[in-house]
């Protein structure tokens, strides 16, 4: 795979925070998916449980016949992820043809070893049901950073060959520890690197990308916000955007590592 990467998001579900990421059904999550491909996303990363603060959890069951259709076909035509946090689910969409396990609740590195399959490991200080609480860290950057440690030292041991590693920004976390992990972007390369792993950013129009406006900003018009994190990540060394809006962000990588003297001004 060429870094940096650009991953595209499918939700397979009625109530991610993004309307238009969603594919409620099988057709619409695989229209997505290739549309998302056709745009240039070296990866399209499947979802079938919104994972989106007070969100409701999905039955094993039910998560499965969300997600295992569209991974089947998607993987036919590029790379398809699997974000979930059940094992087996994790188990099903790889057997069908998922090359990467996105996992939130990093702890699903055994399964990812089994199958040889790429592994994200993210950081996030509770589940979905608690990321609606006031958050606390009394050093946001170094306990982020332990924690990636040694869920990378785990998931090495385990056998993972291919490891990204995710901070998890919007993952229990308010507008200050985003902004603070966002500076640190250059940091978290670093210790990336130092476990030969790649670093993936996950901002897309989060609501802590609102700033300072003193309005509640909907995802749809989070946008601007967006690229401007994404274009902050790429120059710090970021390998791996996870993003809803895929031909964006393609721009934006093209234009970012792309050699000045190539920039043609109007």
């Amino acid at each position: 795979m060429n870094y940096p990467a650009v991953m595209g998001v499918v939700n397979v579900t009625p109530d991610s925070f993004y309307e238009a990421s969603r594919g409620v059904t099988t057709d619409e999550a695989i229209a997505r998916g290739r549309a998302l491909f056709a745009a240039g996303a070296d990866v399209v990363d499947v979802g079938g449980e919104s994972t989106r603060p007070g969100a409701t959890p999905v039955d094993v069951e039910e998560e499965l016949a969300r997600v295992i259709p569209v991974v089947t076909v998607l993987a036919r035509d590029g790379v398809v992820s699997i974000d979930t946090q059940k094992e087996a689910v994790a188990r099903a969409a790889l057997e069908a043809g998922a090359s990467i396990l996105n996992d939130v609740s990093s702890t699903l590195y055994g399964v990812a070893a089994a199958y040889g399959a790429r592994y994200v490991a993210m950081h996030r200080l509770e589940n979905e049901q608690g990321m609606v609480l006031d958050p606390h860290y009394d050093d946001v950057v170094a306990e982020v950073s332990a924690f990636l440690e040694d869920v990378a030292t785990r998931a090495r041991a385990a056998g993972v060959q291919d490891l990204w590693l995710d901070y998890g920004l919007g993952f229990g976390k308010n507008a200050e520890h985003n902004q603070t992990l966002l500076a640190a972007t250059g940091h978290f390369v670093d210790l990336a690197r130092r476990f030969d792993a790649r670093l993936l950013v996950g901002a897309s129009r989060k609501r802590f990308l609102i700033g300072n406006f003193g309005q509640n900003l909907p995802a749809e018009e989070r946008m601007e916000g967006t690229v401007a994190v994404h274009a902050w990540a790429l120059e710090a060394g970021a390998d791996v955007l996870r993003v809803h809006d895929v031909p964006v962000a393609v721009q934006l990588r093209e234009l970012v590592r792309r050699p000045t003297s190539e920039v043609v001004l109007p």
